[in-house]
């Protein structure tokens, strides 16, 4: 879910849907709004020569959508073998037990409460389905169940609502933490510097293919809107719903409810550095 769909994000996307890499195709959900952008991307994974694939986030209860799916890999000569969630929120994750039932596949999630008929996924994991490789990267902030996945065979990782295609994304309070989304972004951030990761394929809007330049305007957006939280508290502005109407006045008024889970947040990440006072 976006915080501000009118803020930038990195220049250089891609594909919408169908095939964003050798190993990955989109099918976008029929659910654009001004949070989930273009809709939901649902991913199919597959090894060039497999018959198996692997499809993360079958997003909203759409049936409509969920069979899209299955034609589009029945179509490469694929059926489903594992499905996977990168976090949760209903656009990504409602849909899953009605995937699961038309494809007769488990679910695997960090949530306990989201997973199917098999284990869950936890850092360290590699999940192997049909030859594909794909390590299992804990990145909460944006909530706390949030994964992303690592596909090294096409130095790629699949965000979810950590990075997005355009714009940015909020931080859930209470359930998401700034601190532990900033650590996540750092993590990613490794990934681009140490094992070779260069496109996004996220969980909404465009492919991102400067995967680095991605990470590096996320860490700056944060660090820019926590200065200006923190200097509007200074100047006297205390409340949430205060600091989103003088901080993110030039943002949508429909996005407002979004900055304010943002700010809130940030708050509380101020408050835990003893930068600003406890109320």
């Amino acid at each position: 879910m976006t915080e501000a769909a009118a803020l930038p994000g990195q220049p250089r996307g891609g594909v919408l849907s169908g095939p964003a890499t050798a190993r990955a195709v989109n099918v976008l959900a029929p659910n654009a709004s001004a949070m989930t952008l273009d809709g939901t991307n649902t991913w199919i994974l597959a090894e060039p020569d497999s018959e198996l694939a692997v499809v993360i986030d079958p997003g909203p209860l759409d049936d409509a959508h969920l069979k899209n799916v299955i034609g589009v890999a029945e179509a490469a000569g694929r059926r489903i073998g594992l499905t996977l969630l990168t976090h949760g929120h209903p656009d990504h994750a409602e849909g899953a037990g009605r995937f699961a039932e038309l494809t007769g596949t488990k679910v695997r999630a960090l949530d306990p409460a989201l997973r199917l008929g098999d284990e869950g996924l936890a850092a360290g994991d590699v999940v192997t389905t049909g030859g594909l490789e794909l390590r299992v990267v804990p990145t909460p902030g944006h909530t706390s169940d949030s994964l992303c996945f690592h596909l090294p065979a096409d130095g790629a990782v699949l965000t979810g609502d950590t990075i997005l295609g355009r714009g940015t994304t909020m931080v859930a309070h209470p359930d998401g933490r700034l601190g532990d989304y900033l650590d996540s972004l750092r993590r990613l951030r490794s990934l681009t510097v140490d094992d070779g990761v260069h496109t996004v394929l996220p969980g909404h809007g465009p492919v991102l293919e400067d995967a680095q330049g991605a990470v590096e305007f996320y860490l700056a957006h944060r660090a820019h809107r926590l200065a200006q939280v923190e200097t509007a508290v200074e100047d006297g502005y205390l409340t949430s719903s205060d600091v989103v109407a003088h901080v993110y006045a030039d943002v949508d008024r429909s996005l407002w409810p979004a900055a304010e889970l943002s700010v809130l947040a940030q708050l509380d990440y101020l408050r835990e550095h003893g930068l600003i006072q406890s109320p």
